[in-house]
């Protein structure tokens, strides 16, 4: 059966240091810092156990602000994965210096970890455009920016000058695909977990558990090793 053989494709994934008060911290009026903090640490663990799931191989892992958090260090215990640190000024210099640093080796597939929408079935379906030939592919997510992008070699102007953290990024990315003439494969959208209401949404689908870390507390999250968003 297909799924039974190694995918040639790559993926990468990018992913924050669930640390108090530097991920999620949009979330931290409703979740408080630490409980922000957790929910980023369930996000990663489960981005982590989607890509193994898939054929996708083989699997990196992009720290920021470096791989030194101890739950980098946990799921490389648990997982088969390299691990990076993310190198650049901005999101689009980090992603084009992965690229670089991957695409030699095939095309690659480039998630985050704020989708927990995303399915091993998103990532064959984009694997597939990438092996049939498409230039680019994306999944759009709903707030204008996107959940993946994957790519069969770098394109340096594809990430220059972008609004990153807008709602502008994907119809700007448009334009930039459409510009060097690329030939792109484009998914529906996606949602993400970036605001209290996403947070919400996603209780609802039954895509993240109750918060279960207690009252917000300015304590730093490094020394958690698991989440404690529960099912």
């Amino acid at each position: 059966m297909r799924d039974e053989i190694p995918d040639p494709i790559q993926i990468a994934i990018f992913a924050k240091a669930p640390v108090a008060g530097y991920a999620k911290t949009r979330l931290i009026p409703l979740l408080g810092r630490q409980g922000a903090a957790d929910l980023q640490a369930f996000l990663i663990r489960q981005t982590v156990e989607t890509a193994t799931r898939s054929p996708l191989r083989p699997i990196s892992l992009w720290c920021a602000p470096d791989r030194s958090h101890d739950l980098f260090t946990l799921l490389s215990r648990e997982f088969t994965f390299t691990s990076h640190q993310q190198i650049g000024a901005d999101l689009g210099a980090r992603m084009l210096n992965a690229f670089e640093a991957l695409t030699p080796n095939g095309p690659v597939v480039l998630i985050g970890t704020d989708c927990p929408a995303l399915t091993t079935e998103h990532l064959v379906h984009c694997a597939d455009a990438l092996r049939d030939g498409a230039d680019a592919v994306f999944i759009p997510a709903e707030d204008g920016g996107y959940a993946l992008v994957g790519l069969r070699r770098p394109v340096t102007q594809l990430f220059g000058n972008i609004p990153w953290g807008t709602n502008e990024v994907m119809s700007r990315t448009r334009d930039r695909l459409h510009e060097l003439r690329l030939d792109v494969f484009e998914t529906q959208e996606l949602w993400d977990i970036d605001t209290p209401a996403d947070f919400l949404r996603a209780q609802s689908a039954g895509l993240v558990g109750r918060l279960s870390s207690g009252p917000p507390s300015a304590t730093s999250a490094n020394s958690e090793s698991k989440p404690k968003i529960g099912r």
